[in-house]
């Protein structure tokens, strides 16, 4: 068994001596995992680090084995990625929501919304680095879409009106409009305007970017951690405070 793949690297744990179990989210083989032989060089360990992205060939007698990856780098971001703290907890919070995925199996659109993601979180202007927190909650948005749990934020689920649309529902996670949901504000999820209308790469206020984060965190917490036993991922807490910080420390 053989295939070649782009992949980012999400994960990497010891093996042995000398070696290494590889994970990333390839391109068209989903989220996979092979062992590295001798990954643990000193040539190879500042390769084998998440958020790098590398080309790969997948070996293995069984279609069902770990099997083996032979690396080739193509984009090192790892240094990058560590210089900054908002940085670091991106890249480690889109690990752990990856890892909610199948093993195997092929989800492409999360792939290129995670490499357009990383080259945010690592831009050279503040500009394009603060998109990052946007994209971020939209990933958390696919990452549901994916596993089944997709929310209908298009039309209001009282009217069927796609007009000033300022709630989600928490029981059906269908968006509600301003009038249909006024009686019920006190029970209802904020939607901030960003998810609302046609995506956009820019900046958005601190107040609409908390709203999403609060409006995701409840349904993956319901549908997709609470069920496996889980609770949000500490890399999703460091992340938030990281974010807010930097945007403090930014406007000051």
């Amino acid at each position: 068994m053989e295939w070649r793949d782009e992949g980012l690297i999400i994960g990497v744990r010891k093996h042995g001596e000398a070696s290494v179990i590889l994970e990333v989210m390839t391109r068209d083989h989903g989220r996979h995992l092979g062992l590295v032989k001798s990954g643990r060089s000193k040539r190879m360990q500042p390769l084998l680090q998440p958020g790098n992205t590398a080309l790969l060939v997948w070996r293995a007698r069984l279609e069902e084995h770990l099997g083996l990856f032979a690396v080739e780098p193509t984009k090192l971001r790892a240094a990058d990625l560590l210089a900054r703290a908002p940085a670091l907890h991106g890249m480690n919070l889109m690990a752990a929501l990856l890892r909610l995925l199948a093993e195997r199996d092929p989800h492409r659109g999360l792939y290129d919304a995670a490499i357009l993601i990383v080259e945010h979180l690592i831009a050279e202007h503040i500009e394009e680095m603060q998109i990052a927190p946007s994209l971020m909650v939209r990933f958390e948005l696919a990452i549901l879409a994916e596993l089944g749990f997709g929310l209908d934020l298009a039309r209001c689920a009282a009217t069927g009106l796609s007009q000033d649309l300022i709630y989600v529902s928490p029981k059906s996670g269908r968006a509600v409009s301003r009038a249909a949901g006024e009686p019920y504000a006190g029970r209802l999820l904020p939607l901030p305007p960003f998810l609302r209308d046609e995506p956009r790469l820019e900046a958005q206020s601190q107040d609409a970017i908390r709203d999403g984060f609060r409006l995701t965190a409840f349904f993956l917490m319901r549908d997709l951690f609470l069920p496996r036993g889980l609770p949000l991922p500490d890399a999703r807490h460091a992340y938030l405070a990281a974010i807010f910080k930097d945007n403090a420390a930014t406007a000051e």
